[in-house]
């Protein structure tokens, strides 16, 4: 069993400290978050989190990802940074692979690049991108990244996107992995059929067994039953030695773990932050 550490939406400056310690103490990865833009009007819903307001967001720091990744790698050798999740179709898929290869490249392949579709018609009219066809666009740009990171000119004529043929340079030296975010049916069907993971979003633990469960029979339909899968969740049971045990006999590979709730106002004391990481570190990672 791996573990994540997610910490969001706090001082910037703490960032480097928190990233050292989870490094330290023992954890895999680090999970970055995506927000781009607060609406002042809105009457879309967040589908995983309380009644479903998006009030929680507004005022809370955001850094853009592809700009945190690569300082926090500077500052950490082992430490791997996991996008939780990149809103994908809202982007130019040629600027995002070339924004995700030189992080990898920097960062000595420690990215794991998770995506989404976003679930706010805001975030899409706010980057001129239309709404409607997001799911195709998402597609489409999944096999544009994955042909640009082969370092070889590359060519796309789709629905959505005609790219003549093009190579950027440098790309990683190993695979970036597409972990797929939602809970969906065309997000699972999406991980399971082109991704190499899948990431939960957290809401109702009661519904996390059925996404499982539905994972395993879509990669049994793909045929890619055999083929690696990350499974990276939220769960109280990660807490604990041996719920993270019973995690991984599920089939998880990472236990995404936070020690706050991050949708309310920070005013934890960094010190508490390092003292929970240094004790989970110590109480469960440790003993694992």
């Amino acid at each position: 069993m791996r573990f994540s550490y997610a910490e969001a939406m706090v001082e910037a400056s703490q960032l480097f400290t928190l990233a050292i310690e989870a490094e330290t103490a023992g954890f895999t990865s680090f999970t970055v978050p995506d927000s781009i833009v607060y609406p002042e009007h809105s009457d879309t819903k967040y589908p995983y989190y309380g009644d479903g307001g998006r009030e929680f967001l507004e005022g809370k720091p955001f850094i853009e990802s592809f700009i945190l990744i690569p300082a926090l790698a500077a500052v950490t050798e082992r430490l791997r940074f996991t996008t939780f999740v990149v809103k994908l179709p809202i982007r130019p898929p040629v600027l995002v692979a070339k924004q995700a290869a030189s992080i990898a490249v920097l960062s000595n392949n420690r990215f794991g690049f998770g995506i989404g579709v976003s679930p706010w018609p805001e975030d899409f009219a706010a980057t001129g991108v239309p709404w409607k066809g997001r799911g195709k666009r998402m597609d489409e740009m999944i096999e544009i990244l994955r042909g640009l990171w082969t370092g070889e000119f590359y060519e796309f004529h789709g629905e959505h996107f005609e790219i003549p043929s093009l190579k950027i340079c440098p790309v990683p030296s190993e695979p970036i992995p597409l972990l797929i975010g939602g809970h969906s049916e065309p997000a699972l069907r999406r991980a399971a059929r082109v991704g190499d993971g899948w990431m939960h979003a957290g809401g109702d633990p009661t519904e996390l067994e059925g996404y499982l469960t539905r994972l395993t029979e879509l990669r049994k339909e793909y045929g890619r039953e055999k083929e690696p899968f990350e499974i990276h969740v939220i769960s109280m049971d990660g807490f604990t030695v041996d719920g993270a045990k019973r995690l991984e006999d599920k089939g998880i590979t990472d236990c995404i773990v936070g020690f706050r709730n991050a949708y309310e106002a920070d005013t934890t004391p960094l010190q508490t932050k390092l003292d929970a990481i240094r004790g989970f570190g110590d109480s469960v990672i440790a003993k694992l």
